[in-house]
């Protein structure tokens, strides 16, 4: 069996990594894989890195050309984005092809041409349950459940202290800490007023988010206003931003939508404990007790949530060897992908 990826993103983010990781699951498991990505871009140098056979192309009209001519020899097309899925399916006669498309977001889609093609789609899977059930009122489809990959790479942990050293922190200071994009769906402005709420009670903690977006300047502003400066640190845009689960104390998520949110996973991993609201996919994470879940747009619960940690070590321990099992077990390499190869099949 011979598989066609196709990821047209310009990112190199979660749906890109876990793309990469399904190649690798697949490979693994005596498939043959090939690429399709955008030309210049993170996942074609990744992808090449890792040995794959890799079509990239600057723009979608190379991507269409290659579908009409070329792409019969695969058995299944697998579209990692909405977007591409597009030309997948409307391109069926040519390739023939059976199309499986993964949906990594909750956000509830739009349009008779978007049901059309998720229909024509000879399977679909989303990420969570809250995906599914999302997709399964739009398209009157029944659509899987397979999760993201977590994968344990080798942390530098002298990089993520140089981050800490320079900001010269006291002795005893707790890190606490997110990788989220300062976007409306991740509600930064949320985690700005928790940590408000927090520093109120406490002043032995920094917060440092990690990621950027279009609230930039409004988080600021909030950061500003609260004088919570030498607390909130914006820590930009990072490569491999994973270093910094080396020396965090809590991993913290206050999204109001997200499609699962696999940088919990990662905190699961490195046995960090969560504290998170419960949108979407992270519904999914967090339950059982493997972390501190919180209403959405709730900063007070958040606040609370975070300080119980902080409190309560051996609630820490608890927490962090159920999330770390449950990663372990459903969330490995050879679990997803061995849930692929049965849609597959």
């Amino acid at each position: 069996m011979k598989i066609l990826e196709l990821n047209f993103e310009r990112t190199w983010r979660g749906g890109e990594r876990q793309t990469l990781y399904n190649m690798m699951g697949f490979r693994n498991a005596g498939l043959e894989v090939d690429l399709i990505c955008r030309k210049g871009f993170p996942l074609e140098q990744q992808a090449k890195t890792e040995g794959f056979t890799v079509h990239s192309f600057r723009n979608i009209f190379g991507v269409i050309l290659y579908l009409l001519f070329s792409s019969r020899k695969y058995k299944v097309l697998h579209a990692q984005t909405s977007h591409i899925l597009t030309y997948c399916v409307f391109i069926k006669p040519f390739h023939r092809a059976k199309v499986v498309f993964t949906r990594r977001v909750d956000f509830v889609p739009k349009g008779n041409l978007t049901r059309l093609k998720y229909k024509l789609a000879d399977n679909i899977v989303g990420v969570s349950t809250a995906v599914k059930k999302i997709l399964e009122k739009f398209a009157s489809k029944n659509v899987s459940v397979i999760s993201d990959i977590a994968v344990k790479q080798s942390l530098n942990k002298s990089r993520a202290s140089q981050w800490i050293d320079e900001l010269k922190l006291l002795p005893g200071t707790c890190i606490l800490g997110t990788t989220a994009a300062l976007v409306p769906h991740k509600d930064p402005l949320n985690m700005v007023e928790a940590i408000r709420l927090l520093s109120q009670t406490r002043s032995d903690f920094i917060f440092l988010h990690f990621g950027s977006g279009d609230l930039e300047n409004e988080v600021k502003e909030k950061i500003k206003e609260y004088d919570l400066e030498n607390v909130y640190k914006l820590m930009g845009f990072q490569k491999d931003v994973e270093d910094i689960f080396s020396v965090l104390d809590v991993f913290v998520m206050s999204s109001q939508e997200e499609g699962l949110g696999s940088s919990v996973l990662d905190a699961f991993l490195y046995k960090i404990p969560v504290v998170s609201t419960d949108a979407g996919g992270l519904l999914d994470l967090m339950k059982d007790g493997r972390g501190i879940m919180c209403r959405k747009k709730s900063p007070k619960v958040l606040a609370d949530g975070i300080d119980l940690i902080l409190k309560q070590s051996t609630l820490v321990k608890s927490i962090t060897d159920k999330a770390f099992s449950y990663v372990i077990k459903y969330h490995s390499l050879e679990y997803i992908t061995s849930q692929y190869l049965e849609i597959f099949r």
